[in-house]
């Protein structure tokens, strides 16, 4: 069966192993350039005090290049599973195939496993050597940016794109196998995978692992390092961050007794202040705070195991159905 497996896969196995050859080569280039960038113009500049622009040079110089390759590394579990998961059985289903490999000495279930076996560990291992390349590659910029909470990143960087791919495979290999049709299949896995990508930054993943709280005082250092306020609906903070964290909530400006603070409590510092330094001078001497909900540095592994784990756990169980979906009602 691995002999048959590989047969009816080499093809499409050669392109790839050609394409991830190619690939891993400017991964190489690519992080020794941003080294040799690195050490030249950020790695000594506290000496001269120009980290700033350094660094703001470094990150703008290979801006195009990481978005495109943070692109690539998000979509490639997704093509896993539109293109090995989707057709592995589907095509056998439709060619009639499968029923030559039963009337042998093969059972459905030994038939399903190699195939999910060599095809899953193949698409998890594409994904890993492309994955530990790039993360080797852009290091130093993401040092810099410290902003690998984010979703682009979080998801193309160490080992959580290897539960992706994993999930991504089998997710194609399962609807192929209920739905029966090569191009539905293979529609209904992107539809799903892409809604899998969404849904996980957006409302999951903050919830699994037990979140931070802090009290946070609106005082001239905090209001130099966010974006600005929020004065839509209540008084919001607009992008404040916890260093190396992961801010998921803010609370309202709220006075000392816990209450929300109008708009009209602070105008006075809005129509005066000229900077963030002088509206954050203003807004402290009303001693006010706002309460945050974040996710610190020290999670950040903790988050990256926990949600590799639960998609082997999601791809464990789409494997048995489609096991129980082959042994008791394919035809």
């Amino acid at each position: 069966m691995i002999w048959l497996t590989w047969r009816q896969f080499r093809a499409q196995a050669l392109a790839t192993l050609i394409a991830v050859g190619l690939i891993a080569i400017y991964l190489v280039v690519l992080g020794l350039q941003i080294r040799s960038a690195y050490d030249s113009g950020v790695a000594g500049c506290q000496s001269h005090g120009t980290c700033g622009s350094a660094t703001a040079s470094l990150t703008s110089r290979y801006d195009l290049q990481l978005t495109l390759l943070n692109g690539l590394l998000i979509a490639i579990p997704g093509v896993i599973g539109i293109f090995w998961g989707a057709p592995l059985v589907t095509r056998e289903l439709e060619a009639g195939t499968h029923r030559l490999v039963w009337n042998q000495s093969v059972t459905r279930g030994r038939w399903l496993a190699v195939k999910l076996l060599v095809i899953g560990l193949l698409s998890v291992a594409v994904t890993g050597l492309l994955t530990l390349l790039a993360t080797w590659s852009v290091s130093p910029i993401d040092r810099i940016s410290a902003d690998r909470f984010s979703p682009t990143l979080f998801v193309a960087r160490n080992i959580t794109p290897l539960g992706y791919a994993a999930f991504a495979f089998v997710l194609g290999t399962c609807v192929g196998i209920f739905i029966r049709r090569t191009v539905p299949a293979m529609a209904v896995t992107l539809v799903v995978f892409a809604g899998v990508q969404v849904l996980m930054p957006t409302v999951v993943r903050e919830n699994l692992v037990p979140a931070s709280h802090s009290v946070v005082a609106i005082n001239e250092q905090v209001m130099t390092h966010v974006n600005g306020i929020n004065t839509t609906d209540n008084v919001h903070l607009w992008g404040y961050k916890v260093p190396g964290g992961w801010v998921t909530d803010t609370s309202a400006f709220l006075d000392s007794s816990g209450q929300a603070v109008p708009i009209s409590q602070l105008q006075d510092c809005l129509d005066s202040a000229t900077n963030s330094h002088a509206l954050g001078a203003c807004l402290e001497k009303k001693n006010l705070h706002v309460n945050a909900t974040f996710q610190p540095a020290s999670h950040y592994w903790t988050l990256q195991w926990t949600e590799t784990l639960l998609f082997l756990v999601l791809a464990g169980v789409l494997a048995a159905l489609s096991f129980w979906r082959v042994r008791l009602r394919l035809i």
